[in-house]
C-alpha cells in the first residue's frame, strides 16, 4: 500500500510586495492554517515518510510551518517541477520514489491538486481550498506502479473544519 497525501498551499498574502507569483509569502490567515493542518496531521499519526514542495515561497513555508507545529521528522525536499505542474507531472514525481517509501506528501498549487486528486481516484470533482489535505491510497507495492484511477480517497480536511483545535 502507497499513501499520497496532497497538501495545498496556505493562504497567500496578495497585498505583498513580492515581485513574481514564485516569490508571493503566505498571509497571516496562512500560517496559523498550516500550524493548524500540521497539528492535525501528528495528531492522526499520518505524517509522511517525505514531504516535497513546490520551490514557491507560500509552498515552501506552508510546509516548514506545518513540520515546525507538528513536531514531524520527516524527510523535506523542494522541487521545481511541482510549482504549477500537470497532474502527469506529478504522477512522475510520485513514480520516482524509492518503494522503500510507505507515504509521500507533495505540497504545492490549485488547479493541479484539485486535478490530480479526481485522477487518481477515478473521477469527480473536488474544491481543493488553500491549506486543505486530502490522503489518497492506492493498493501497489511500487510507486512506479501508480496509475490514474487506482486510488482511493480516504479522507479530504480543511483548516476551517479543524478550527478550534
Amino acid at each position: 500500500m502507497k499513501t499520497v497525501i496532497l497538501f495545498r498551499h496556505g493562504k497567500s498574502d496578495w497585498d505583498s510586495s513580492a515581485a513574481s507569483d514564485h516569490e508571493r509569502p503566505l498571509a497571516a490567515r496562512g500560517r496559523r492554517a498550516a500550524d493548524r493542518m500540521g497539528r492535525y496531521l501528528t495528531e492522526k499519526g499520518e505524517v509522511p515518510d517525505l514531504a516535497i514542495s513546490s520551490t514557491a515561497v507560500r509552498a515552501r513555508d506552508t510546509l516548514a510551518r506545518a513540520v515546525r507545529s507538528g513536531d514531524w521528522s520527516c524527510r523535506v525536499e523542494q522541487l521545481d517541477d511541482l510549482y504549477l505542474p500537470s497532474p502527469y507531472g506529478l504522477l512522475d514525481v510520485l513514480r520516482q520514489q524509492s518503494d522503500e517509501l510507505a507515504s509521500v506528501m507533495l505540497v504545492g498549487h490549485e488547479p493541479a491538486w484539485s486535478e490530480t486528486l479526481s485522477l487518481l481516484v477515478g473521477g469527480g470533482r473536488f474544491r481543493f481550498p488553500t491549506a486543505a489535505m486530502a490522503r489518497i491510497d492506492v493498493d501497489s507495492a511500487r510507486w512506479a506502479d501508480l496509475d490514474f484511477g487506482l486510488g482511493e480517497l480516504r479522507w479530504m480536511v480543511t483548516p476551517k473544519e479543524l478550527a478550534g483545535r
